[in-house]
């Protein structure tokens, strides 16, 4: 299946229904369902697991937007009725290790929005439910309008949030609080998204697009390098401890030095 960046904003896929467009060092994915409010489905995430795979070296920034008034209303529901080919029901017939795999698969198309190189950016208007609320948390950075909603229902629907949505929580807002809002599947409107730490900036609904643009005018204008080091010692802060972390930022010191001085 198709699914790399394409020239012009023309579809990477016509099952799944995202489209990309390059500009410069930017490139824009947009999931183009919005009649659905831009719901999912496996095409979907094949898709964008497409675009991840065939990402230029050249591109310093990935903005994920939803066409319409939402961002993403989450699965396609009629992949919940047991009856649908491809959907749940087909899925859950599967054995343990392939369905694994299967879903494996479909994580792709969420992880590589924290690759290194790159920060991406999600765009969030309206509704990012379930799959959309992951997508939304798969990226560096979040704005939000102030009419966003940020939903996790899957624990009240019988399922578990599985696009690799829960590890970015935690990391963002913390264990307590990602716990209570994956169990309870409620809503988090965009005044608490940015009071807990999920949103990055609110804005009005007229000024989203102009308000990413100034985000990534902004991180475009440092220098690549510095850039890119910089992005992998903040996201390596995560994960390491101190003295592992104090090793790092020396070694991208020295790296930046050098090329400095013409090394």
């Amino acid at each position: 299946m198709s699914g790399g960046p394409q020239p012009g904003g023309r579809p990477a896929t016509g099952d799944g229904w995202v489209r990309t467009h390059r500009d410069g060092a930017v490139l824009t994915v947009t999931l183009d369902r919005p009649a659905q409010l831009n719901a999912q489905t496996p095409a979907t995430w094949t898709a964008l697991a497409a675009v991840g795979a065939g990402l230029p070296d050249d591109v310093r920034v990935v903005v994920v937007r939803g066409a319409g008034r939402s961002f993403s209303a989450g699965l396609d529901r009629t992949l919940v009725d047991p009856r649908t080919a491809g959907g749940l029901g087909d899925l859950a017939r599967l054995p343990a290790e392939e369905l694994q795999e299967r879903i494996r698969g479909y994580q792709a198309g969420f992880r590589w929005l924290r690759s290194p190189g790159i920060v991406s950016v999600a765009a969030v208007q309206g509704n990012a439910i379930g799959a959309g609320a992951q997508l939304a948390l798969a990226c560096d950075l979040r704005v939000l309008t102030e009419d966003a909603v940020l939903r996790l229902p899957e624990a009240t629907l019988g399922l578990v949030p599985d696009l690799t949505g829960t590890s970015t929580l935690v990391g963002l807002v913390g264990y307590s609080r990602a716990l209570e809002i994956c169990l309870t599947g409620r809503a988090v409107v965009a005044a608490e998204a940015r009071a807990i730490g999920l949103a990055t900036a609110v804005v009005p609904a007229g000024q989203l697009h102009a308000a990413v643009a100034e985000l990534v005018a902004a991180i475009t204008a440092a220098p690549v390098g510095a850039s890119r080091e910089t992005a992998a010692l903040v996201r390596s802060a995560v994960r390491n401890d101190p003295e592992a972390q104090d090793a790092a930022e020396r070694a991208a010191q020295t790296r930046r030095l050098a090329e400095l001085a013409g090394r």
